[in-house]
């Protein structure tokens, strides 16, 4: 058999075979890298066009029509900045279409340039999302509106065979994500060697950590929505959450917390939180005061509108002056003064009621971050003594740095944009207002002048006039008196109620305890938002310490009442008077000062001036009941028996638990319950020897 001879290629021959294969490789990978170009550019301009459609013509087809408990806001969230921030996308692709050159760092560009941009729209987008299946699986359950929003898809978007609105709602969600697949994909097709390929790997790199923070800022909000919510149970609700469990970690908070409040562990400290929290609340008050003076605005102005004084005759002789006259009264009243009050409902009262309830979810939150700060601080010294923690208490810790962060990162955010709303509301009040007066002066500009020389009096000289005005005046005076004298006859003699017996104890060891002028009854329920802030009840009676706090506000005064020592609103308290009765001093009555001067004469009660006693003051010495190291600067050490001067009864935040005192001439804090007050027999002003 001829055996076959082969030559085997010379060195030159193999440079050309791979520099051939090589070359077929290059080109293979340009070609690839082109149609993953095309591919971004091409899908991005589908993605576009089903938002724009979505937004455009389904929304607005919806809006149209102006369906019952349809929520289009809450259903599409933030999409219209997530379609400008792709269009602003968009166009720096075709740009990059056009400039072949320099093709892939234009590409890059355009996701390094918009990076922030896409993590703010997208993570806000996608964490509502959840929200927004919910509400459409809500909307489902409605068969009629249900069938409204199916025969807007068939109508608008036929083309795409929609059946539902999350078919383009869930667009931005996928579209975020494809991303980094998209460019990992140009990535792949691009030469190592390529000068671009650092800046395309940048890229690549930015959009992987968009998505990063994107699901991390998810995970926040669902911890975040989970304890956010306001839950109304019932009593059997509540009771039948109660286990040993629930039992156990609730013991465990109060056991940490007493421990911090006497000073002996010391308590986690964040004063960027701190600051944050205080900042929060401080807006909180100034929301809910504005509040209630706008709802008591808005009660007195429907009063007022509530009477029409041009219906009833005014005593005027002259037709013509009582025509005009009674003329601009119903141009006010039916013209001027319901454009004013639908205004100041759309620009002032609505939207301060909504600023209002925003702060419900931020309130639960920092309630939950203090109850999880405790556990936190239990598992961090169970981590440093044993360095072993189940799998539930890492949930634990996981859980409260996830709230802490979200608060942190989103308080500063919350208190800038409600200050910005609340100065909002506050100048759109004060323009409303300016414009009800211009339109009252430019209606009565045009017939004042003649209604003016319509008027009685007008042509008399001064001095006559002024007697004139002195004469109604009087005589107005002596209706008005001869209607309060028959007004007052014909009330019923007021009836003092009696208290309750435990009214009475209490309503004694305070008039012991702080003297009778010191005695103030609350007008309404008072609910404590704020640490040392009580919550009271209606009629209860308290003693006043200080009209002011610790930081000077005399619109939140300290009290005691009877036990509990705390702040409260100044306008919640009236100061009452104690009269004498047939019973012994605990079943009197308190009545306040101006029901006591403005009914006097309704009644007769016969009043028995208090005797004027100057007690003796007791002499008390303050002296240390055992032994305290300081911790820091702002404590000062005790020992057993050491005498003290109390400088003041608590601490900076009003704290009663720490005393700023003066010892051996250096101040500084302990705890108030290390020191003991003892009582000389002598009183304050005589001599140790009586």
């Amino acid at each position: 058999m001829e055996e076959h001879q082969y030559d085997t290629p010379n060195s030159e021959e193999l440079e050309l075979i791979y520099a051939a294969t090589e070359d077929l490789s290059t080109e293979k990978k340009n070609q690839s890298q082109t149609f993953a170009i095309e591919e971004l550019i091409s899908t991005e301009e589908t993605y576009l066009s089903s938002l724009e459609l979505c937004t455009g013509g389904i929304y607005e087809h919806l809006s149209e029509k102006q369906l019952p408990n349809l929520d289009l806001d809450g259903l599409y969230g933030n999409i219209k900045d997530v379609i400008e921030v792709s269009r602003n996308f968009l166009t720096k692709l075709k740009t990059a279409r056009t400039q072949k050159a320099d093709q892939l760092l234009l590409i890059s560009n355009a996701f390094l340039d918009l990076k922030q941009d896409m993590e703010n729209v997208y993570k806000e987008y996608c964490a509502n999302y959840e929200n927004t299946l919910m509400l459409e699986k809500g909307y489902q359950q409605d068969k009629d509106l249900w069938q409204e929003i199916r025969d807007t898809l068939k109508t608008v978007a036929c083309e795409s065979n929609a059946n539902n609105l999350s078919f383009f709602l869930v667009k931005p969600v996928q579209r975020i994500s494809k991303y980094p697949l998209l460019l990992n994909m140009i990535l792949k097709n691009t030469l190592v060697s390529d000068k671009f390929y650092t800046n395309l790997k940048e890229a690549l790199m930015a959009m992987e950590e968009v998505n990063l923070n994107i699901n991390e800022y998810k995970r926040l909000k669902e911890v975040a929505n989970k304890y956010n919510k306001v839950e109304n149970l019932t009593l059997r609700e509540k009771v039948g959450r109660i286990s040993k469990h629930s039992c156990a970690k609730k013991a465990a908070r109060l056991s940490l917390y007493i421990q911090h409040e006497a000073g002996i562990v010391p308590k986690t400290e964040d004063k960027e939180f701190e600051l944050l929290k205080e900042n929060f609340f401080i807006l909180e008050k100034a929301v809910t005061q504005l509040q209630e003076s706008i709802t008591a605005y808005w009660k007195c102005l429907q009063t007022f509108l509530s009477f029409k004084p041009y219906e009833f005759n005014l005593g005027i002789t002259e037709e013509c002056a009582v025509t005009y006259y009674q003329g601009i009264a119903t141009t006010l009243y039916q013209v001027i003064f319901p454009i004013f009050i639908g205004r100041f409902i759309s620009l002032v009262y609505k939207p301060l009621c909504t600023l209002s309830e925003l702060f419900i979810g931020p309130q639960q939150l920092i309630k939950k971050h203090s109850d999880k700060l405790l556990d936190y601080e239990q598992i961090e010294k169970k981590m440093s003594m044993s360095g072993d923690v189940t799998y539930e208490e890492k949930a634990a810790v996981k859980t409260y740095k996830a709230i802490n962060h979200l608060l942190v990162s989103e308080l500063p955010q919350f208190n800038q944009t409600v200050s910005q709303f609340l100065v909002q509301i506050v100048q759109g009040f004060i323009v409303i207002q300016k414009d009800l007066a211009q339109s009252v002066l430019h209606t009565m500009s045009f017939s004042m002048s003649f209604l003016i020389f319509q008027l009685p009096h007008c042509q008399l000289p001064l001095f006559t006039f002024w007697q004139v005005i002195e004469e109604i005046l009087e005589e107005s005076n002596k209706q008005l008196s001869s209607f309060r004298e028959t007004f007052e006859t014909a009330m019923p003699t007021p009836v003092i109620q009696p208290l309750s017996p435990f009214g009475k104890t209490k309503l004694q060891s305070l008039v012991e305890k702080h003297g009778p002028n010191k005695i103030f009854q609350v007008t309404c329920n008072i609910i404590g938002s704020k640490d040392l802030d009580l919550t009271l009840q209606k009629g209860e009676f308290v003693a006043v310490l200080q009209n002011t706090d610790i930081k000077g506000n005399k619109q939140r005064w300290l009290v005691d009442a009877g036990g509990n020592r705390g702040y409260v609103p100044a306008q919640k308290i009236q100061q009452y008077h104690l009269l004498e009765n047939k019973d012994p001093v605990s079943n009197t009555l308190l009545v306040p000062y101006d029901n006591l001067e403005k009914r006097r004469h309704s009644y007769s009660i016969t009043e028995k001036p208090l005797p004027h006693q100057n007690p003796p003051v007791p002499f008390y010495q303050v002296f240390a009941g055992y032994a305290f190291t300081a911790r820091s600067s702002h404590e000062v050490s005790l020992q057993p028996g050491q005498p003290v001067t109390i400088v003041e009864p608590y601490d900076k935040k009003g704290n009663l638990e720490w005393n700023l005192v003066e010892v051996n001439g250096q101040r500084g804090y302990v705890p108030s319950n290390f020191l003991v007050r003892k009582l000389f027999p002598w009183a304050a002003g005589e001599s140790t020897e009586s």
